[in-house]
């Protein structure tokens, strides 16, 4: 039995095509990249930073406090915003948080935080998280337009944990919960922005 050239045209628009489903379906469910577009997250994610963040963890683990994740706005946020928010997980369901002194306690306990760029400047709570939601605030704390302001994620919300930055290049690494700053840029300085 011969067997006919397939036309290259043909061949070409084929493979195209299980790419571009390929592509879609990965991104869909299981990972996607993300672009960090505000000063928020200082020091730990600096604007421009890409991220690579993991869709499927959280249906085999438990949100964890210190852990980043990106969300869909709240119901109080997405009459202003479209765009998904990128802030880390504090306050766990059930737990009570409060921020006081230039600290965060949960459950009267204050909380050790390497990651942030100043102390906060504000009074908060004591609030309780309700279950099947959670307290997300930016590192930059006193520059982020966070849980303090708008209230609690819940869990259907969140679209996964940020795992790795692959931009810059100088930079390139897993992302954790308690990150060392040795080789990052200084924070930014006045900069009021919401994500």
């Amino acid at each position: 039995m011969t067997r006919h050239a397939e036309n290259p045209w043909t061949e070409a628009l084929k493979t195209f095509g299980i790419s571009a489903v390929l592509a879609l379906g990965i991104r869909t469910f299981v990972a996607e990249a993300r672009y960090i577009p505000s000063g928020s997250m200082l020091p730990t994610l600096q604007i421009n930073d890409r991220l690579i963040v993991d869709k499927i963890g959280y249906h085999f683990r438990d949100v964890q406090r210190g852990d980043i994740v990106v969300f869909e706005p709240t119901e109080t946020l997405k009459h202003k915003f479209k765009d998904a928010f990128i802030k880390r997980v504090i306050g766990l369901p059930g737990e009570k948080v409060e921020v006081r002194n230039g600290t965060v306690f949960i459950d009267d306990e204050p909380l050790d935080e390497n990651y942030i760029a100043a102390a906060p400047d504000y009074v908060y709570g004591p609030v309780y998280v309700p279950n099947d939601q959670y307290l997300v605030l930016g590192d930059n704390r006193n520059n982020s337009y966070d849980s303090h302001y708008w209230g609690f994620v819940p869990r259907d919300l969140i679209i996964g944990r940020a795992v790795a930055r692959f931009w810059p290049p100088h930079r390139l690494g897993q992302i954790g919960p308690k990150p060392e700053y040795h080789d990052l840029e200084a924070p930014v300085e006045g900069i009021d922005l919401a994500e």
